[in-house]
């Protein structure tokens, strides 16, 4: 009777620690091809515990990310194949029945992607245990005048803050590698951005910011909470000089990346991304590329066979996003 509980005790044990070596298999970069239905059962804790994930946020309630969301995800999913990258939906719910099937298009283009995962951002959840709970608590979203853009400033701290990783705006299309674990991109010399970071958990200088987030907050300022917080609060550590050339800076332990590793083309001349250029850029000593579109006003997107700069970039960082939302769309149009 002793040596058959001892039997079963050892097959439990086999059992448990199978189980357990199955989930880090899951999340571990060399088994992504084995997804993408097994990845559906992981949580976002289980993912983002990794402290490698590439982070997206989608704050608006719309549920079919737009194609430059799309190629902002694809890209970083191609770049980055041994890394979860993770977009967050404010729309989505736990019960919002979106699948491989879905009728959105982008949707079912992203969560076929093996190291793609698509989850709801509940925002009371991400501020536990951060200074942003009690700011959320208190603040009136209705009332707030820039409440999309100041919901993700915030959601991207504490996500960060937690877990650890890179943080990417949704208009980021990756080209390479960032070799960087800790920086900050510069946006022009001496101003920081906040829509590309990357930190490990629990750095001291993403809490800093999360307690300045709340004891400098102005929601009528735009980017108050976003790139021109973070610039402060570099400015209060580390003494910022113009960048000469393509080098970066760093101080302490942050890399302060040069603007040309993400923003070649300055915010003035967004509107080239939607031009033709006789002579197309290189963009050699970039990692990615910001399409800036916040400035998009008139809602420029990129056209089938227009030879417009930006559907370069899509043909060859986001091929599948092109050939699915820009090519089928056309042709559908067409038809």
């Amino acid at each position: 009777k002793a040596r058959m509980l001892k039997k079963i005790h050892i097959c439990l044990c086999f059992f448990f620690v199978s189980g357990i070596l199955y989930e880090i298999s899951l999340l571990s970069g060399c088994c992504f091809s084995y997804m993408p239905m097994s990845k559906h059962f992981l949580t976002p804790e289980q993912i983002l515990s990794l402290g490698k994930s590439i982070i997206f946020l989608e704050t608006t309630e719309r549920l079919e990310p737009p194609p430059l969301v799309s190629c902002s995800v694809e890209s970083a999913a191609r770049i980055y194949q041994d890394r979860p990258v993770i977009l967050f939906m404010k729309g989505l719910t736990n019960d919002t029945a979106l699948d491989l099937n879905s009728s959105y298009a982008a949707f079912s283009l992203l969560s076929s992607m093996k190291n793609v995962f698509i989850f709801p951002l509940q925002m009371e959840t991400v501020f536990q245990e951060t200074p942003l709970l009690q700011w959320y608590n208190q603040v009136v979203p209705e009332e707030e005048k820039n409440w999309v853009h100041v919901s993700s400033d915030a959601s991207r701290l504490a996500l960060i803050w937690k877990y650890g990783g890179i943080y990417m705006d949704t208009d980021v299309i990756s080209i390479r590698p960032i070799p960087e674990e800790i920086f900050l991109a510069a946006q022009k010399s001496q101003f920081s951005s906040n829509g590309i970071f990357g930190f490990p958990a629990h750095h001291k200088f993403i809490w800093d910011c999360m307690e300045n987030f709340v004891l400098k907050y102005n929601g009528n300022i735009w980017g108050n909470q976003g790139p021109f917080l973070m610039t402060r609060m570099l400015k209060a550590i580390c003494n910022l000089t113009d960048f000469k050339g393509t080098e970066d800076h760093s101080c302490q332990d942050i890399s302060f990346l040069n603007p040309q590793r993400f923003y070649p083309i300055p915010y003035p001349a967004w509107g080239r991304y939607y031009e033709v250029w006789d002579e197309s850029p290189n963009f050699n000593h970039s990692y990615g590329l910001h399409l800036w579109n916040f400035m998009n006003h008139n809602r420029k997107v990129v056209v089938a066979g227009s030879d417009m700069l930006a559907e370069k970039l899509y043909k060859t960082y986001c091929p599948t996003t092109y050939e699915d939302l820009i090519q089928n769309a056309e042709l559908s149009n067409f038809t």
